[in-house]
């Protein structure tokens, strides 16, 4: 019925509105190939042969379908170590920068809090105004936090902008009138906090939390600059020294035959792990995304609409 009652209304459109949409269905329609096509080419290579990746033979579906860049990818201890470090970073950095921005929020967000207005102009300031890697470096070296978890979630554990964003959607979605009834029963502002604020905050929590995962679990720059140990390197860092310095280790995946059979295999197969590292590094975070997403898109809008 609803397919008829659209053919219906398309065919009573005049000619003039006909040919609008066609133009816009058939822009959108291009414009989701050039976004998807990439993706697609990716998980194509990744599950193709290493032979008829290096041949330039895959284009859209995979050719001579196969799993071996996942087998090399699975064998390879770096990685393994590098995903472990990577969500262990990810997971406590998001859980602190959350935790340390929804309290700055609710702080700020509080009128009668005396230096509510100055702490909300120094924390703008730092938007525009940063220190730079060498005092950072500085300050954690003298914090003794080089070559630790701490170096990767402390600098970023406060953003200033979600900071913002959670105090506007504090301010503009929850009631003065919870507050006024939280402190006639003898409700501290701590309980408010804890029973009232955050349970009515899932929206913005959910964009803070994302926002925090996204960023800690692609960083790489405070990685190579404050770790040392290449046991504590997140998987970004073993990602970007197969993309760019193509160093990687396929000793084990090789199959049996001559040297040369075994070098250029390993060679190929270096090329096919690329595609598959990108594939698995990326697909936690494909897999999470779309049971925030309704929260992530209105917390978004309420947070920075109303401001």
């Amino acid at each position: 019925m609803k397919r008829k009652s659209s053919l219906h209304k398309w065919r009573n459109l005049p000619a003039g509105d006909k040919a609008y949409l066609a133009f816009v269905y058939l822009f959108l329609a291009l414009f989701v190939t050039i976004v998807i096509y990439p993706l697609l080419y990716v998980i194509s290579c990744s599950f193709s042969s290493p032979e008829a990746l290096i041949q330039g033979r895959v284009f859209f579906l995979p050719v001579e379908p196969g799993i071996q860049g996942y087998e090399a990818v699975f064998s390879n201890a770096r990685i393994w170590s590098g995903y472990a470090n990577t969500i262990l970073y990810t997971a406590t950095g998001t859980a602190l920068g959350t935790s340390v921005s929804m309290i700055a929020a609710y702080v700020l967000s509080r009128r009668e809090f005396p230096v509510r207005g100055f702490l909300t102009i120094f924390f703008m300031v730092t938007m525009f105004i940063s220190g730079g890697t060498i005092p950072m470096y500085l300050w954690l070296k003298r914090l003794h936090m080089l070559n630790t978890i701490w170096a990767i979630v402390v600098p970023g554990a406060v953003s200033v902008w979600l900071v913002i964003v959670a105090r506007t959607f504090v301010q503009s979605t929850i009631p003065e009138e919870l507050f006024e009834a939280t402190s006639l029963d003898g409700g501290s502002y701590l309980q408010y906090f804890l029973r009232v604020v955050l349970p009515l905050s899932k929206p913005i929590l959910a964009v803070l939390a994302l926002n925090f995962a996204l960023g800690q679990w692609n960083s790489y720059y405070n990685a190579l600059i404050y770790l040392n140990d290449a046991s504590k390197y997140p998987l970004q860092i073993i990602l970007r020294d197969i993309l760019i310095q193509n160093s990687v280790d396929v000793t084990n995946s090789a199959s049996g035959g001559t040297d040369v059979n075994n070098q250029m295999h390993r060679q190929y197969l270096s090329e096919l792990l690329k595609y598959s590292l990108i594939i698995v590094s990326s697909a936690p975070l494909l897999i999470i995304y779309p049971f925030l997403q309704k929260y992530f898109i209105k917390g978004t809008m309420i947070g920075s609409v109303k401001g």
